[in-house]
């Protein structure tokens, strides 16, 4: 089954909205004709109305990186994904590692999140990855397969088909590591496969695999030749618009 590369771009928390909307400016036209993959930017919410704007009638794609699986109510600093589709967000990142690790995101949390983006019609991107001593400590396989099950729990394989998987190695976020290609589709594999457990063989052939853990431009070839790996989630080498093109047109 042919899979359609989704490379995005995740700003985290930089750029002010004349920032971000000069990188838009810059980098739509870099890759106004490039149609072999589907090209995101998630940034951060209060950049949305700029970046949507800006990037609206093109062939790129906002969304944000984080969403409350609530539709309304008291939950400060969050925002609902009627909110998002308000202002035409399509997408949303869920369970970044950052959200694990310093706002205690739970797998229970990111179910609820992929439940409610589902339902919504919004594009998920929900994040999965072990950090290093999971990974030195040979629990990569463990920890992936305990947070697919929790992420996916009670959805179909019917509701599962537009959900996109992002695979960050936490010890390669920002560090300057990065597993090899031939490390990084090892574990796309297993990825893959505890797909198919849940939701079938075909249901998982056609879910999208992203890689995401220090890609850069001189890495985005060798890693995208992989069978497995379907696309880039992007952290500080989309900060710049030359750089976010070379790893798009990889």
């Amino acid at each position: 089954m042919s899979r359609k590369a989704l490379i995005a771009a995740n700003w985290k928390m930089y750029k002010t909205p004349a920032e971000a909307k000069s990188f838009v400016e810059a980098f739509l036209p870099l890759v106004k004709n490039h149609t072999r993959d589907e090209i995101a930017l998630f940034p951060s919410p209060v950049l949305l109305p700029t970046v949507i704007e800006a990037a609206k009638g093109s062939n790129v794609i906002v969304g944000a990186q984080n969403i409350h699986f609530a539709a309304e109510g008291a939950y400060t600093g969050e925002t609902s994904i009627g909110q998002l589709k308000a202002i035409a967000g399509t997408a949303t990142l869920i369970g970044h590692s950052e959200r694990r690790q310093y706002f205690a995101e739970t797998d229970e949390i990111v179910n609820k999140k992929l439940k409610a983006a589902l339902a919504a019609g919004i594009l998920p991107v929900v994040c999965i990855g072990e950090v290093l001593a999971e990974r030195e400590g040979g629990q990569t396989a463990q920890v992936l397969k305990t947070q697919i099950s929790g992420a996916f729990a009670g959805i179909t394989a019917a509701e599962a088909k537009p959900i996109v998987i992002a695979y960050e190695p936490v010890w390669a976020i920002g560090t300057g590591k990065t597993a090899t290609p031939e490390m990084a589709e090892e574990t796309h594999k297993i990825v893959r496969a505890e797909v198919a457990k849940i939701f079938g063989a075909e249901i998982a052939a056609g879910i999208r695999i992203l890689y995401g853990g220090s890609v850069k431009p001189e890495n985005a070839s060798s890693l995208m030749a992989q069978e497995d790996i379907d696309g880039a989630l992007v952290g500080g080498a989309s900060l710049k618009p030359d750089s976010f093109e070379k790893i798009v047109k990889y």
